[in-house]
């Protein structure tokens, strides 16, 4: 039987609902969202008239949890456009358009018989092929499909993905023993494909993989830090970015997940695992004192903004962050320590290497007590997680590989544990821990005495092999076609080409080039200008037949150097930064105009001149979570790498172009967009803006995004591609120019922009009108280029953008003047 998802319904209208809800119909899928009819009146609906019969009563919850979801931050949505997919009802009214959806996912309260109930009803409307799952976490899904017919069982699964569902990689696929395999793989292909999702088969084990190992070693973090007098800053200091994990860390990621959430996760999973020998932890007297303590007086996290971090504001008016103090249970004023761990750590740059050492210094002879104190909390953690990890295989999964993976797609951690103990040495690393006690699993044991140094094997970066204990043996990781990494191809003999501090020129074969950048924050600065330079030529002599930017950094391009603008405009030689504008403009025509395909392949923050960078190229691969936005108005300029030229053509042309059509609302659309530096929240949103086309392709996994653009360059080139012909760009003149300054100076005499705002915004206007020309026109693209330099130029002589220049190098921040 064929399954194809083209139409969905999520039944529970709550966070978690209204998040996947949002995910599918960002995708293109029509999703029905069905939640409870209200059995009683609000005081404002008795007050309009309204009775428990209308249907603006009976659809409220359901109305009022995606109006939560229109709100979120960061946006569950992916683009304004995508919510004319999304349809409300209640399951009463609405319940029987369940039998036009393909997959229905349940995501209500977690009680068992309220859940089996709802299942009963859908059997009776769901179409043959429909899947149905459940977002539970706690529940097994054998229980769940208990008295279901077994039509329906082929067709259950659990379907449980992290919260919230746009921004965490992970969904875990929990099939029944009665699941068909054609299901579990159609949702598994979906998931990856159209989701972006990293997918993990899990047992059907109390809180499957990820929540299952988080809350014992996050239990066992806290316990020892309250057992051995830890503080909450030293705490978060070290188990944040230091150690490979998100700059949440440990307390902040506990007022994230919601304290009463933790708790409550707590004594429902002790109760769900008598037969680990481990769970006692997660009844440790200090913790039950401390969260039974926030609970009572509803310090509940960032839902009650107080939780271990509390918002106080000073005699002064100054605003801090007090922490928890977890002896005395009180809040009170941040310290100013630094520890000397975290900063001699953080210049390592290799993970592994990092960990090694960092968790070697609490055996260190040299290192200080301090250092070796906070080594030490280090240590423990992460030999508990290691010896817990293995003594769960194969009761949650078979091998290390879907720990590893749970672990990082679903907490955002760099390494999984098992990556981790490879990289401190297994051997040494179980010598030590066993010498403390710490039970570790008998296949582990079972492993080194045959032989094998680790759980991965790896060909350079390339993980191959996993042991699998119940084989006794490494098992081979199949590879897979929609990944490429840049760091397993520039393991290959030849295939860097060329590499200078800034950018590098890399074969990724089959005639494809890739330029890849690595400056610091990705900023672009003249060595990466060269390569650009040189991999154009390159391909023009029929090295390659199309090109690829891309890299494998945490964001695909920062802008500009503002460094060298800053020194440069210091020094009053504006002939260099003249230069630098220069060239820019003309190295970005060419790509534009470049006789074999380009294709960018952007994702994370890509921002000012990365922004311009990307729309010149022929093509654009995105990942989902790509923030792309013309910035420049932070430090005090305006865009002139072709940006404000390239906005014109893309967003004002297209309209301008029909006969009669209005200029003064696209064009504000535009200098709106630059002058209050928006930035997409997504490559969805970036087409909305103008920033990618209709035609670009937005991948949701990013670990596809390099294969995908390799494929759309060749795709481009065996099309037979051709650059697009010269075009001219409209400008509005002095009429739409007279209403854009009337604008600026309102907002300037409303507080709302300062002096120098207000400057950049009449240059700003200056460009995007055409200059000082009586009547609208259509103008060469020069003539655009010529404008953006001019005012660039005029506004680095200001003093006030010389401020704000320097306060983003100083503090990484803009600075409003």
């Amino acid at each position: 039987m064929g399954y194809h998802i083209q139409r969905a319904a999520v039944i529970g209208s709550g966070t978690m609902g209204g998040g996947i809800a949002a995910l599918l119909a960002g995708v293109g899928v029509p999703t029905l969202i069905l939640d409870i009819v209200p059995d009683k009146l609000t005081p404002a609906e008795e007050a309009a008239g309204l009775t428990l019969k209308d249907r603006a009563v009976r659809n409220r919850i359901v109305d009022a949890g995606w109006k939560v979801v229109g709100r979120q931050r960061p946006p569950s949505i992916l683009s304004q456009d995508s919510t004319r997919l999304v349809t409300l009802g209640n399951l009463e009214d609405d319940f029987e358009k369940l039998a036009e959806v393909d997959w229905i996912i349940e995501v209500i309260v977690e009680n068992l018989k309220i859940k089996r109930s709802l299942y009963e009803r859908i059997e009776t409307v769901r179409k043959e092929n429909c899947i149905v799952s459940s977002n539970t976490s706690g529940i097994p899904i054998q229980d769940l499909a208990e008295g279901r017919s077994p039509g329906f069982r082929a067709h259950f699964l659990g379907t449980h993905f992290f919260n919230p569902p746009r921004w965490l990689k992970l969904l875990e696929l929990i099939p029944l023993s009665d699941t068909q395999p054609d299901v579990l793989q159609v949702l598994r292909d979906f998931a990856e494909n159209r989701l972006g999702k990293g997918v993990v088969i899990c047992k059907d084990t109390p809180n499957f993989v990820a929540n299952r190992f988080l809350s014992l070693s996050g239990a066992q973090g806290i316990a020892y830090a309250l057992d051995h007098g830890y503080t909450l800053e030293e705490v978060d200091a070290i188990t944040g970015e230091l150690i490979g994990r998100p700059k949440t860390a440990t307390f902040r990621l506990y007022d994230l997940i919601g304290i009463d959430v933790i708790d409550h996760v707590s004594r429902n999973l002790y109760d769900a695992i008598p037969q680990d020998e481990s769970r006692e932890i997660l009844k440790h007297a200090g913790s039950q004192r401390m969260f039974g303590h926030m609970i009572d007086h509803k310090w509940l996290g960032n839902k009650t903004d107080v939780g271990f971090s509390k918002k106080v504001i000073t005699e002064s008016g100054a605003r801090e962050f007090w922490v928890l103090n977890l002896k005395t249970l009180e809040h009170e004023a941040p310290g100013k320590a630094r520890y000397g761990l975290v900063g001699k750590g953080r210049k390592i740059e290799d993970l592994g290497e990092r960990l090694r050492w960092l968790t070697g210094q609490a055996e260190a002879a040299d290192a200080s007590e301090e250092d070796r104190r906070l080594a030490q909390y280090l240590w423990s953690i992460t030999a508990f997680a290691l010896a817990y990890a293995s003594r769960r295989i194969p009761e949650i999964a078979d091998d290390p590989l879907a720990v590893d993976q749970a672990i990082r797609w679903g907490f955002m951690h760099e390494m999984g544990p098992f990556e981790i103990w490879d990289a401190l040495g297994v051997r040494q690393t179980t010598q030590r821990m066993k010498q403390e006690g710490l039970e570790v699993a008998d296949w582990v044991q079972q492993m080194l005495a045959g032989g094998a140094e680790s759980f991965y094997l790896r060909e350079g970066e390339a993980l191959t092999a996993v042991y699998r204990p119940g084989e006794g043996r490494h098992v081979p990781i199949p590879a897979d076609a929609r990944v490429a990494t840049l760091r397993q191809t520039k393991t290959q003999p030849g295939a860097v080409l060329r590499q200078n501090t800034s950018a590098s020129l890399i074969d990724m074969g089959d005639g494809v080039g890739l330029i890849e950048f690595h400056s610091k924050a990705n900023s672009l600065d003249q060595d990466i200008f060269d390569m650009l330079a040189w991999g154009l030529d390159e391909a023009e002599a029929g090295l390659f037949q199309a090109l690829v930017l891309g890299n494998e950094g945490q964001h695909f391009c920062a802008g500009a150097n503002v460094f060298v603008l800053w020194m440069a405009s210091q020094q009053g030689d504006f002939e260099q930064v003249d230069r630098l504008i220069r060239g820019m403009q003309s190295g970005l025509l060419r790509m534009r105009y470049f006789p074999k395909p380009i294709v960018a392949a952007p994702f994370g923050m890509t921002l000012g001149g990365g922004a311009e960078l990307v729309m010149s190229c022929a093509r654009r691969v995105a990942a989902a979570e790509t923030f792309i936005g013309l910035v420049e108005v932070g430090v005090g300029l305006v865009p002139a790498g072709t940006g404000c030229k390239e906005m014109l053509r893309r967003v004002v042309n297209p309209v301008m172009r029909i006969p009669d059509a209005d200029p003064i609302s696209v064009v504000r659309k535009v200098f709106e967009q630059i002058a209050l530096a928006k930035v997409a929240t997504g490559a969805h949103e970036a087409v909305e803006f103008g920033f990618f086309e209709r035609t670009d392709r937005i991948v949701m996994n990013r670990d596809h995004l390099l294969a995908q653009a390799k494929r759309t360059a060749l795709a481009m080139a065996a099309e037979g591609y051709l650059p697009p012909p010269p075009e001219t760009v409209y400008v509005a003149g002095r009429d739409v120019l007279a209403a854009l300054r009337a604008a600026v100076w309102g907002m300037k005499e409303a507080g709302w922009a300062s002096e120098h705002d207000a400057r950049i915004a009449q240059a700003l206007g200056w460009v995007l009108c055409g200059g000082d020309l009586t009547e609208p026109a259509w103008v060469p693209e020069q003539t655009v280029l010529d404008l953006e330099r001019e005012a660039f130029l005029g506004l680095c002589h200001e003093p006030k953008t010389l401020e704000r220049m320097a306060h983003l190098l100083q503090h990484n921040k803009p600075l409003r003047n």
